[in-house]
């Protein structure tokens, strides 16, 4: 039983040295030469125009949640059906109420106006 554990600090070290490798490989033998442009602000091919601390409307964000719930629901739900006919009546009502848990949770969404756009 000990002996299986040994592996586990063998591993870490055998990934910390191929992690520490390809870090140090590029810093060694590639060129560095920083200066005023290359060290600039670049995102997606434009140069920044403002400052990037903005405050954004809480409607994004809710939504963006609002969405992240769903998705985790279709990441569930999936293997849930993988797997249905071995978990029978039991695993089906349980599924029931999961569903009933989001649809909810998107009512209330729905109530509080988070997926109105306007």
């Amino acid at each position: 039983m000990a002996i299986s554990y040994a592996y586990l600090p063998i591993f870490t070290l055998i990934a910390a040295g191929f992690l520490g490798l390809m870090i140090g490989i590029p810093r060694v033998l590639g060129p560095y030469n920083p200066y005023g442009e290359k060290l600039e602000t670049y995102e997606c091919g434009e140069l920044p125009f403002d400052d990037a601390l903005i405050n954004f409307n809480i409607r994004y964000y809710i939504f963006a949640l609002t969405f992240f719930v769903f998705d985790m629901e279709a990441i569930f739900l999936y293997p849930w059906a993988v797997v249905f006919q071995g978990l029978g009546i039991f695993g089906l009502i349980e599924m029931f109420v999961f569903l009933a848990i989001l649809g909810i949770g998107l009512l209330y969404a729905y109530k509080k106006q988070v997926l109105h756009w306007y």
